[in-house]
């Protein structure tokens, strides 16, 4: 059978680092009280001429390089993003054409924070179908631009960053002894939709609006809903928490991260955790762990990695890849 093969990865950030003790000068809040509830120290800042493609387009060029591959190689680009640099044309059209690549297809994926799992999952359906031999999926936000700055429940929570992988199709056994996507789990339920949202569209305000968000009530729902879809994986292809060498979360608050991992079963030293210094950076923040953890060595070839997110929507979602 053909499998989704992870050929190359590739991320990017700011150049501008916002840490604790800078964010109490804006809001009422403190170093300890962020870290406490929160687990971060830093996030990362787009500043002027950094966008959500050019951070996107350049997490794409160093998956190419580690991939030794060109945009002639690619047959399809997927961005998950829910801070576009346009309305419309598409994030996905417009690092294509920064890429210089004049033929595939190129589309954006909307998922919230759950964004690169959905546009993995997708990518993953074109190449088993046929439809797709190699395929660029790119997690970019900027999501610093959408936020209410006085607003101190959510401006310390998030930071911008983009992250890429290059999906392959390769022949496989049908085995979890596969490399590749081994299964694809997603979930959505609209009726938390005002739990976690953004405040305008063109459609209703015709303003691009400021996250709003109710932490206590998406605190409640994330562990459950994340082990809803990990063990819908375990399931799926027979595995347990025993065979995952590494769990990729959703960098969205340390206090989640751990609660999941605790109530699967997963010891906190098989969980990648870059929350601290990335804040949570929504569709990005999964593809940017993965980058750090495979640069740094503890990822390896063959090894078993659950990704998993849960985002506005609500959203949830996990992948199971042999790396």
């Amino acid at each position: 059978m053909i499998r989704s093969v992870v050929r190359g990865f590739g991320a990017a950030l700011p150049k501008r680092v916002m840490t604790n003790k800078e964010m109490e000068t804006k809001v009422d809040t403190s170093d300890e009280w962020i870290v406490q509830r929160t687990g971060i120290h830093q996030r990362y800042i787009a500043g002027e001429g950094e966008t959500t493609a050019s951070l996107g387009e350049s997490a794409a060029r160093a998956a190419l390089a580690r991939a030794d591959l060109t945009p002639d190689d690619l047959d399809l680009i997927i961005v998950a993003t829910s801070t576009p640099d346009n309305t419309f044309p598409a994030t996905a059209v417009n690092i294509q054409n920064r890429l210089g690549m004049r033929h595939g297809a190129a589309f954006d994926m909307q998922a919230v924070c759950s964004g690169f799992v959905y546009a993995v999952a997708t990518a993953d359906a074109y190449i088993r179908g046929g439809l797709a031999k190699r395929a660029l999926v790119i997690g970019a936000e900027t999501f610093s631009r959408i936020l209410d700055w006085s607003d101190r429940t959510t401006c310390v929570l998030f930071g911008d960053g983009a992250g890429a992988i290059i999906l392959e199709a390769q022949k496989g056994s049908g085995t979890n002894a596969d490399r590749g996507v081994l299964t694809a789990q997603l979930r959505s339920d609209g009726i938390h939709g005002d739990k976690l949202y953004v405040d305008g569209g063109p459609s209703t305000t015709g303003t691009v609006g400021h996250l709003r968000m109710e932490g206590r009530e998406v605190f409640k729902h994330a562990v459950g809903m994340i082990t809803d879809v990990i063990e819908a994986a375990f399931e799926a292809t027979g595995t347990t928490a025993d065979d995952v060498d590494w769990l990729v979360p959703h960098q969205a608050n340390r206090r989640i991260i751990d609660g999941s991992a605790k109530k699967l079963g997963i010891p906190l030293d098989k969980v990648v955790v870059t929350v601290d210094v990335h804040g949570n950076t929504s569709a990005a923040s999964i593809p940017l762990a993965l980058d750090t953890a495979a640069v740094d060595g503890r990822i390896k070839k063959g090894d078993l990695v659950m990704l998993e997110a849960m985002g506005g929507g609500f959203t949830w979602g996990s992948v199971l890849i042999r790396w």
